[in-house]
């Protein structure tokens, strides 16, 4: 068999391994969706009003708000995916599973493949929870089939790039709570230094600069786009280029992370 299959099928049994592995313990795929969907309800009903009084001229909440909260919701959970798979990685590692793998003959890429695509999968499930809610809370997208799939294919992307972010995170962090703080700065700060929950031109000039240039933004602002017709330009350009790069960075340095020499 050739080394491709080999890896392939080493991959698909990491990955199997990481869905056996959520499967005894649920509570993290329901901490992926509610944590999210906490967020939606406290910016909609809490702090909507004031947030929405900046962008509809005065107006308090109401479905515009809501059209244009949701799509930052559904990056933000994407991002809290980095958690996650953090975590999962180094658990692996302080529990020396990473090093009894270094020993077996399977695919070096295999066990950081297993938990990324595992990562993607739970993310979109989570992710089309998040749009189910928000439905029931008042949203009203307007967009086609094509719509639809163009912002999955581009979720889906946007998630596999946070989980190879996430992955060497994992790897490197000598604790799970060093790996829970490091995900911090994917999974919280990059989005709230986004346009997911006010508009860019809102904040100080200073900061607009990195907010309108970073990625987080430009997959926020294609994504409304895709799902309730708001003007895209050049941002699906970026969104797309900055998933690919983010993910061959984070893949180099997953590789890197994994076949050093392990911690004494």
């Amino acid at each position: 068999m050739s080394s491709l299959y080999l890896s392939f099928s080493d991959s698909a049994t990491m990955l199997q391994r990481n869905f056996q592995r959520a499967l005894r313990n649920p509570f993290v795929i329901f901490s992926s969706i509610l944590t999210p969907a906490l967020m939606l309800v406290l910016f909609f009903y809490v702090l909507g009003g004031s947030i929405a009084g900046g962008l509809n001229g005065g107006e308090k909440g109401g479905t515009e708000y809501l059209n244009y909260l949701l799509p930052g919701i559904i990056v933000l959970t994407a991002a809290l995916g980095a958690e996650v798979t953090a975590l999962n990685v180094n658990y692996d590692r302080t529990e020396n599973i990473i090093n009894r793998f270094r020993t077996m003959p399977i695919s070096r890429g295999a066990l950081s493949t297993g938990h990324a695509l595992a990562n993607v999968i739970q993310t979109l499930i989570s992710i089309v929870c998040i749009v189910g809610i928000g439905l029931l809370m008042g949203f009203r997208p307007n967009a086609g089939l094509v719509e639809w799939l163009a912002a999955f294919g581009l979720l889906a992307l946007f998630s596999l790039a946070i989980a190879w972010l996430a992955v060497p995170l994992g790897l490197i962090a000598r604790t799970p709570g060093g790996a829970n703080s490091l995900s911090l700065i994917i999974g919280f700060l990059l989005p709230f230094f986004s346009s997911a929950f006010v508009k860019p031109d809102t904040m100080p000039d200073w900061l607009q600069v990195f907010v309108k240039y970073q990625p987080f933004t430009a997959v926020t602002e294609t994504l409304r786009g895709l799902l309730t017709g708001t003007a895209i330009g050049d941002n699906w350009i970026y969104a797309i280029s900055g998933s690919v790069v983010l993910a061959i960075l984070g893949y180099i340095f997953a590789r890197w992370a994994y076949n050093r020499q392990p911690s004494r």
